[in-house]
């Protein structure tokens, strides 16, 4: 970045504050990006993250800011049209793009059928479009359907779609969330080029170790409040955890040796034409065993024959000693299986319905009474119980599970599965989309469950969850079983060799 677009800021905010109701989401909080900055904006879920970039978006009114400055013009009241018009884009989680749509139509929609609809001219469409993908260094079918592209580049689509509009300063919100690390590596890439260009882009991850490696600094927001500034440059994960937080995030190898523990699990030549070949597993009851390997490897179809969602081609299953072959959900649920899915928002948990019947709705048969109707109060016993013993923070049983945090969320898909009492858990990328002092929570839950004797398969293509949270890791590459490491034996970034080779 040169000295010139160091002294020009793209935002400026000076003790913004904003409260809903009684909850003082920010509190005097100053924020500054400069032009062709990467910039960092960190703190757990709920901190104020949101809030603040939907104050520079214009969808919030601050109850009191001293400045709100985009690109040297100062502003007393904005909008999210005049926020989009000043060069100010969002690229949220989810997206907010059209499937069925082409690439070109999705890159061009604001541009040209928009806010002030017009007729459309596709020729033009379809150029514009494929000037925006060069300027990012990307080749890409611009007649294709979005829902045909791997997730990889609909988020290069949505990048171009804010650039299409003039984009100047780009929020990005959990961007690498669904990313394999080489996707992610060229998102990274991307996110270079742009700063080089001189677009300003604020980077919102739970990936601290990505966060330190594209972000020049940081800003760290916990509870509404500023925790303050920090240049990347020497700063640690576990510092940066530390200021996240407001404590000390245990972060050490807690790998153990458990040679007389009956076995849980075991699978031998277990294959799936085109997913995964001759698997040998064994879990034993109180192991954690991390599965580890890039995205496709076949981890994930792996569980799924676990769980009864799919068959296996080939091989024998036991659980506890005895034949395992399960012919549904339902009958690997009853054998004592518990499975929490990569994709909680569509396979965990039903939005639309409570946090109360989130947790009880893979055991409603043992609450239902000798006349066929749910025993509200062994139900509501049940939810109390399991609240408490996870520590989810919660309003009432009855308030919608979207209205928690995506840590507290994925302790809901917990207590859901461990209500059926199993005797095997798999957890497949359990912390995705959940902040680092939740992720901590979670962890201290699965190593108590292993200390009480339930054995644990960890699914996880972040290397440091693998090390820090198993006894043993499996790496798994092209659809086998390559290698065993001891977390104890090996280090970080000789695993990260080995997975990324």
């Amino acid at each position: 970045m040169t000295t010139a677009s160091a002294e020009r800021f793209a935002l400026r905010l000076h003790k913004v504050s904003k409260a809903f109701g009684g909850v003082q989401a920010l509190n005097k909080v100053d924020f500054e990006v400069r032009a062709g900055e990467v910039h960092c904006l960190a703190g757990e879920n709920g901190c104020g993250k949101s809030t603040l970039i939907k104050v520079v978006t214009g969808v919030h009114r601050p109850e009191s800011a001293d400045l709100i400055e985009l690109f040297g013009q100062r502003i007393d009241r904005i909008t999210p049209v005049q926020a989009r018009e000043l060069g100010v884009s969002v690229i949220w989680q989810d997206l907010a793009l059209f499937p069925h749509m082409s690439v070109a139509e999705n890159i061009a929609f604001d541009d040209l059928v928009g806010l002030r609809p017009k007729s459309v001219r596709y020729g033009e469409m379809t150029t514009r479009a494929g000037k925006v993908l060069e300027r990012l260094g990307v080749r890409m079918e611009l007649g294709a359907p979005l829902h045909s592209l791997p997730i990889a580049q609909r988020q290069v689509v949505a990048i171009a779609r804010a650039l299409m509009n003039d984009a100047k300063l780009i929020f990005m919100d959990e961007p690498t969330a669904s990313l394999t690390q080489s996707e992610t590596d060229r998102l990274l890439d991307i996110v270079r080029k742009l700063s080089a260009q001189g677009v300003a882009i604020v980077f919102v991850s739970h990936r601290l170790a990505e966060v330190l490696e594209i972000a020049e600094r940081v800003t760290v927001v916990r509870d509404g409040n500023l925790v303050g500034v920090y240049p990347t440059e020497g700063m640690t994960q576990a510092r940066l955890g530390e200021l996240m937080t407001g404590h000390h995030i245990e972060n050490d190898v807690s790998a153990r040796d458990l040679p007389d523990a009956p076995v849980a699990f075991q699978a031998r030549g277990l294959s799936r034409h085109g997913e995964f070949h001759d698997v040998d597993l064994t879990i034993k009851a109180g192991e954690v065993v991390g599965l580890t390997g890039l995205i496709g490897a076949g981890r994930t179809e792996l569980a799924h024959v676990m769980m009864g969602m799919r068959r296996a081609d080939s091989g024998d299953m036991q659980l506890n000693g005895a034949p395992y072959r399960p012919k549904s959900v339902r009958a690997a649920i009853e054998q004592g299986m518990a499975y929490v899915s990569e994709d909680r928002l569509s396979l965990g948990l039903l939005q639309k319905q409570s946090i109360a019947d989130n947790t009880v709705i893979s055991v409603l048969r043992k609450l239902t009474s000798v006349t066929g109707l749910i025993s509200e109060s062994r139900k509501a016993d049940l939810v109390r119980h399991w609240i408490k013993e996870l520590g989810v923070k919660i309003g009432a049983p009855e308030d919608p599970i979207s209205t928690l945090s995506g840590g507290n969320q994925q302790k809901v898909v917990l207590a859901k599965w461990l209500a059926t009492d199993p005797k095997l858990l798999i957890l497949d990328s359990p912390t995705v989309g959940v902040d680092v002092g939740a992720r901590a929570g979670i962890f201290r839950i699965v190593r108590q469950l292993a200390d009480e004797g339930l054995a644990i398969l960890l699914i996880s293509d972040e290397v440091t969850e693998v090390m820090h949270n198993s006894d043993r890791i499996l790496h798994m590459a092209d659809g086998r079983i390559q290698q065993e490491y001891d977390p104890r034996t090996i280090s970080v970034p000789q695993l990260e060799e080995r997975i990324y080779a």
